[in-house]
């Protein structure tokens, strides 16, 4: 399986929880810059019963309208939950059952109240009344599928796991950010590309999934993106620094360059 081993994340990386769930750690991110220093309370910014794990995703989270945290906070769990499936996962039938199950379980969710299950209810109660079908986002299941073969993953294949993934799940948040004008489809690609070469254990995928992700990130970036949509933008303009600084350091999450990049985007759109 080519995906997914953790990597470090200097800046506090323990999850947070919110509303008790699970016990949380970081109340309040605080990031000196370059020209001042910007806090962001998370614990009261971000009002969702799910826990999200990356240090930077929470940040771009703390840069959206409050109405829509908890649904984007939400799309983030499910992602970074399906990825925790692959990681963890040591047979590979076993992890396709528990992904079958997810992509069931998401479906379902047009048609009935959802399970106990925290991501499911956050989902149900703050992403589909936005017009977010359960079925649109079963689709990213798709994605995560494709890196449970055993042989060389090809183009085609490389492809598909990036609009799968990426794609349905930009869309997904620019259809709460109400920023459906934004590129968001290639910058989805763009991000799950170098998201997957980060983690991947075979050198030679990670090098083939950052030179698609670059022309993608080109195209998602080149434009400003509206003042709705930067939240995930931010995301995008990560994924590009890291094609920019290639795969020979590992990334260093919460470096003060990279919290440049992501605060000028939130400001300027670029």
């Amino acid at each position: 399986m080519p995906f997914y081993h953790d990597e470090p994340a200097p800046l506090d990386s323990r999850p947070i929880s919110i509303n008790g769930y699970a016990q949380g750690t970081a109340n309040q991110l605080s990031i000196d810059m370059v020209n001042g220093k910007v806090t962001h309370n998370l614990h009261a910014m971000l009002t969702s019963p799910t826990v999200i794990a990356d240090p930077e995703r929470r940040l771009a989270l703390s840069y959206a309208p409050r109405a829509r945290r908890a649904g984007l906070a939400a799309l983030t769990a499910l992602d970074e939950m399906l990825g925790t499936i692959l990681r963890s996962g040591r047979e590979p039938i076993v992890t396709q059952m528990r992904l079958t199950w997810w992509y069931e379980a998401l479906s379902r969710l047009d048609l009935a109240p959802p399970p106990s299950q925290p991501i499911l209810q956050a989902l149900a109660s703050d992403v589909l009344p936005q017009g977010v079908s359960g079925s649109a986002l079963a689709a990213m299941i798709d994605g995560w599928e494709i890196l449970l073969d055993p042989d060389p993953v090809e183009e085609v294949a490389l492809l598909g796991y990036a609009e799968a993934r990426g794609a349905t799940l930009f869309r997904a948040a620019g259809q709460l950010l109400g920023s459906a004008g934004d590129p968001l489809a290639a910058a989805g690609q763009g991000w799950a590309l170098v998201d997957l070469a980060c983690h991947s254990r075979e050198p030679g995928l990670a090098v083939q999934a950052i030179a698609f992700a670059v022309p993608l990130l080109e195209e998602a970036l080149t434009p400003r993106w509206s003042k709705a949509g930067r939240p995930i933008g931010m995301l995008a303009r990560l994924a590009q620094v890291d094609c920019h600084t290639g795969l020979a350091m590992p990334r260093q999450q919460g470096s003060p360059a990279r919290l440049f990049h992501m605060i000028r985007h939130a400001m300027t759109g670029q």
